[in-house]
């Protein structure tokens, strides 16, 4: 009796203690434990996705690629796959599988008697993940284990079995920069859950242990054991038959990548600005873990067309000034593929190809490629490879290969076709290109520059240039506004102008260093007259210019200098091609923009351009009932009148002007040319009635571009060729006229009434302002400023119809 009450006292006591120290190890571990209440609100990280106008992707920015899928919308299959890989009594548990647990040990020594290095088999169920993945970390320790166990407890207690699943398989790292079964799907499958096969939701349930381990592009056999593993794992627990599972097997393991049509390609400036913009609005944390839903106003067609253009126009220009020399120097004997090989491709080279050129004669260069491949590049594509001088000169021209290259050069060749090849650079210049509707402000194509590869820098929105005489348009329409007319003659010669104090006085010159003497108003504009602009900058007043600057958008306080009146003042592409855009919509203020709307992960709208109210439009199915009418809530800025008028005269630029080239096109297009001093910056600013466009044209690092380049001569051709294929096949929509506008056959040379064999044009006037004679004005009624086209004096104030600036 005496032993039975000590074994009894023994086995209490030994209960007691056991109880104590459970009590004890859950004191002691769940003290400081991270907050598991949480989980039940718990938003992971989603990935932010960026679509183009025609809703395909073009860009994702998270720093864990996640689509979240809740449980529900997650196929049965994949479910089961999960469950039979990871955790089979994950519905019965209370989140710790005793039973696994048991079975690891006794795997764990025997596996460790044979290699104490190996490290140990787990039997963490789902709960025991999703503690150590939200609330722990992967440190392997006795220490985590039991924080790891207890959290798991915890767990079960506050959440439901579905919603700790739900957060596992949204969670899960799967490799492939994949976080969560959907993204997965998409990255290795190009699939949506609910098309995946049964042998792909197997091999995604494969993952979760090593997920690098098992990259079939790495360790395809290795991955195909896994995933078949998992399928014996489901025939074992009843989801699937034997016959599917082996089935199942026989499909190769094989990733597919994105469907390349379902991505927008080649919009990398486009989409960056898109990123600047939604950090600085909604910060990086959002950005990159919101799950944001970003419609842009991407035209995927125009963005391929404006690369293409701004790109050839970069060639054409680079090519005109000549040849750098090779990219580097190798030698041509044995081995020379590999070392070859070991060079690294300029940055934006794209489809260009790194040659060796291996011997040359009088007209061909032999060339040979890293994969052995050999070729020709002919002496006729090599005659544009002057050698490059100092101040944009040229080297003579060459009549021999070996004036060009040399053996042991290293250079880049584009394939022309029968295994010929032409010689190409990487251009010095850099340039932009915009593409908006000047009607909404939505743009619709950005060329940031040559190569986003090459540099990040954004020309079309980061660069400030001087805008040289494509500013002249706001000079002009604050003449209109004052009372000028398209013919109003104006004096094209010499004029002088004080600086100030110990400053000589200022004389500006027209390009050729010409002058016209008494002209149209017109005729300044197509022919680019600096004199004349100067003088009608100084009967208007600065002041009123830079108020036209500011609100058109260009410059938002420009410098009080006369100079500014030729296009001194920075500007950007981007907001120079808005203010083009506000001259061809009649004066309506637009403000540019590259989204369209953001809608947050759940769908709510957080952003959206267009703020125009709706009345009624909501929940009405369309039975041939008149559209609801929108109102239009864009202010205006210039009288439509004015806008009309200059719209006309820059469609003369393109009849007449600078812009000549662009009239072979045969559509209505008008826009004007600037070239700022020394040819640093040149432009050609445009329009259809529907589309404005800009492009830009300098080096990063301000220089001249060379004495005989203009923006007639480096940015007409590139607007041309864009203009040609986004326009095609398009209707030829004539400029719109406004109210308040009479045409008038004139004469554009003398700016009077057209008589018979004269040139003749429709120009547009207010009524009553009208020329109202074809006699040609007398040169000595044109004083210092000049007169108008009735040969009346001109007006000092706007007219009493109240037009001008808004």
């Amino acid at each position: 009796m005496r032993f039975v009450a000590a074994l009894a006292a023994l086995t209490l006591f030994g209960v007691i203690a056991a109880v104590g120290g459970s009590f004890y190890v859950l004191w002691h571990f769940g003290k400081g434990l991270p907050e598991y209440a949480q989980l039940a609100d718990y938003e992971p990280a989603v990935v932010t996705r960026v679509h183009a106008g025609d809703g395909r992707l073009m860009a994702e920015y998270a720093t864990e690629k996640r689509v979240f899928v809740p449980l529900d919308a997650i196929p049965r299959r994949v479910v089961k796959a999960f469950l039979a890989a990871e955790d089979k009594n994950f519905y019965s548990h209370p989140g710790i599988d005793f039973l696994a647990m048991a079975r690891a040990v006794v795997q764990n020594v025997k596996l460790l008697a044979n290699n104490p290095n190996r490290r140990p088999i787990g039997a963490s169920t789902i709960t025991q993940q999703v503690a150590r993945n939200f609330l722990l970390t992967d440190e392997v320790s006795l220490d985590r284990k039991v924080k790891e166990a207890i959290l798991s407890f915890r767990i079960e207690q506050v959440l439901t079995k579905d919603r700790i699943l739900e957060l596992y398989l949204n969670e899960i790292n799967l490799g492939f920069r994949a976080y969560g079964v959907g993204a997965a799907a998409l990255n290795y499958f190009d699939k949506s859950l609910d098309d995946l096969t049964l042998a792909e939701a197997a091999y995604l349930a494969a993952l979760p242990k090593a997920p690098n381990r098992y990259n079939p592009l790495r360790n395809l056999e290795a991955a195909q054991i896994r995933r078949d593993w998992v399928l014996d794992q489901m025939v074992e627990a009843g989801y699937v038959r034997a016959d599917e599972a082996a089935q199942a097997k026989t499909e190769p393991l094989q990733v597919r990548r994105r469907d390349e049509q379902e991505l927008v390609r080649g919009a990398d400036y486009f989409a960056e600005e898109v990123r600047r913009e939604l950090v600085a609005k909604y910060g990086e944390k959002m950005t990159y873990g919101g799950g944001l839903s970003v419609r842009t106003t991407l035209d995927p067609r125009l963005q391929t067309v404006a690369d293409r253009a701004l790109r050839n126009g970069l060639i054409a220009y680079d090519r005109r000034h000549g040849w750098r020399g090779p990219v580097d120097r190798i030698g041509t004997g044995a081995g020379w593929e590999q070392r070859l090989a070991l060079i690294p491709a300029p940055a934006g080279t794209t489809d260009w190809r790194m040659a060796l050129v291996l011997s040359t004669d009088r007209e061909i260069a032999h060339v040979g490629f890293a994969d052995g491949e050999k070729g020709r590049i002919p002496l006729s594509e090599l005659r544009w490879a002057r050698e490059n001088k100092p101040e944009q000169k040229l080297g003579p021209p060459i009549e021999r290969v070996d004036q060009v290259v040399k053996a042991g050069d290293v250079v880049l060749a584009e394939a022309i076709g029968n295994n010929t090849f032409a010689l190409r650079q990487v251009p010095a210049v850099s340039g932009a290109l915009v593409a908006l509707d000047p009607h909404t402000g939505r743009v619709l194509a950005m060329a940031g520059g040559w190569s986003f590869e090459a540099s990040q820098f954004n020309r079309a929105t980061q660069a400030m240039r001087q805008p040289g005489s494509s500013f002249k348009p706001f000079v002009y329409m604050a003449a209109l506004d004052k009372g000028y007319t398209p013919s109003t003659v104006v004096v094209d010669g010499p004029i002088s102008l004080p600086q100030g104090p110990g400053l000589p006085n200022w004389t500006p010159k027209n390009y050729a260093g010409d002058s016209l003497g008494p002209v149209p108003l017109r005729v300044g504009i197509e022919k680019s007259r600096n004199q004349m602009t100067v003088r009608i900058g100084v009967d208007v007043g600065i002041n009123r210019i830079a108020d036209y600057a500011a609100a058109f958008g260009i410059h938002p306080n420009l410098p009080r200098h006369m100079s500014m009146v030729l296009g001194a003042g920075e500007t950007t592409v981007l907001r120079h091609t808005a203010a083009y855009g506000m001259i061809v919509n009649g004066g309506k203020k637009i403000t540019p923009t590259l989204i369209d709307r953001i809608d947050d992960r759940n769908g709510k709208t957080l952003y959206r351009h267009d703020q125009r109210p709706c009345q009624g439009c909501g929940g009405i199915a369309y039975q041939s009932q008149a559209a609801p009418i929108i109102p239009d809530l864009r202010p205006q800025i210039e009288d439509p009148v004015t806008a009309y008028q200059m719209v006309s005269m820059l469609q003369g630029v393109v009849e007449r002007g600078t812009g000549v080239s662009i009239r072979e096109l045969g559509r209505p297009l008008a826009g004007k040319t600037g070239t700022s001093n020394d040819a640093n910056d040149t432009w050609f600013m445009g329009f259809s009635p529907d589309l404005a466009v800009g492009v830009f044209v300098g080096f990063d690092q301000p220089k001249s571009l060379g004495d005989r380049e203009t923006g007639s001569s480096i940015c007409v051709p590139i607007f041309k060729d864009f203009m040609g294929e986004a326009l095609k096949d398009t209707p030829k929509t004539p400029f719109r006229i406004p109210q308040g506008i009479r045409l008038v056959r004139t004469n554009p040379e003398t700016g009077r009434l057209a008589r018979p064999g004269d040139k003749v044009i429709m120009d547009a006037f207010r009524p009553g302002s009208e020329p109202m004679t074809s006699d040609v004005a007398d040169e000595s009624e044109a004083g210092s400023l000049g007169v108008s086209g009735t040969g009346a004096p001109l007006p000092t104030r706007s007219p009493a119809s109240g037009s001008g600036l808004y």
